[in-house]
């Protein structure tokens, strides 16, 4: 079985994983909580942002889903419905984006759209999957006349942050949890960033501002895709079986 790249709509909202569609790391501001480290209903929350990101700036995220060999097209339109999802990409306006303001490292530059998430189901076809999620968010960007894509990256020094009470004042709050959702999870590894091209343009020990540059977005994304179907060709991307599969419906 092969992966389709599609771009999110609203109504896929439940083929998203449970982490993906519970996670509200970075667009609710802890701070603004009645009961720190407590939402009701993180789902809602999460359906709510999209709604609001999709209505006032339009496509936010790019999800992966399970399709049959021939359905394979990396750049199609929407999802069915009915298939398995197997990653997924969220990006935003910084303004849009809560906690963003709370990083030592920040801003986001004024040209830039904020990469968040990108996740990859257990037992999928990770780095090929998650370099097409990417060359999906490129692409979109691009097309949209966009200038950079900028994230916060978490470097392997960020593990020694196991104990809120010792972390400096300044990282407290871009740091804190919230429900089930914790910076080691919730944030993109720097290495996987610098690996597809995004370079230090605020370095930090703990959460470096990395920022990838989209005018040569479209070679980029070819050279990505055209890698991907090469991969494809010869080990087709299997439908995850056991722990971590979750259908998408």
């Amino acid at each position: 079985m092969s992966a389709r790249i599609t771009p999110l709509r609203l109504e896929a909202f439940e083929q998203l994983p449970k982490h993906a569609r519970r996670c509200v790391f970075w667009e609710v501001d802890p701070s603004t909580l009645p009961v720190e480290d407590h939402l009701a209903d993180p789902e809602f929350e999460k359906e709510a942002w999209l709604s609001m990101v999709m209505l006032e700036w339009g496509s936010c995220g790019q999800m992966a889903v399970a399709c049959e060999p021939d359905q394979a097209d990396f750049t199609a339109s929407a999802s069915s419905g009915d298939e398995h999802c197997l990653g997924f990409a969220f990006y935003a306006p910084p303004r849009a984006v809560p906690r963003a303001a709370l990083f030592p490292t920040g801003p986001v530059s004024a040209d830039a759209v904020l990469l968040t998430t990108v996740g990859v189901e257990s037992g999928a076809e990770g780095e090929g999957l998650t370099r097409a999620l990417m060359a999906a968010v490129v692409g979109d960007l691009v097309r949209r006349g966009v200038r950079a894509l900028e994230a916060f990256g978490r470097t392997a020094a960020s593990a020694e942050l196991t104990d809120p009470e010792l972390v400096s004042p300044n990282l407290r709050s871009a740091i804190q949890s919230l429900g089930d959702c914790s910076a080691d999870q919730c944030i993109i590894d720097a290495d996987f960033l610098a690996d597809v091209g995004f370079e230090v343009v605020a370095p930090h020990p703990y959460f470096p501002r990395m920022r990838l540059e989209l005018e040569q977005g479209l070679g980029w994304k070819a050279d990505v895709e055209a890698a991907l179907e090469k991969l494809l060709v010869s080990a087709q991307l299997q439908q995850p079986v056991g722990a971590g599969a979750s259908p998408c419906s």
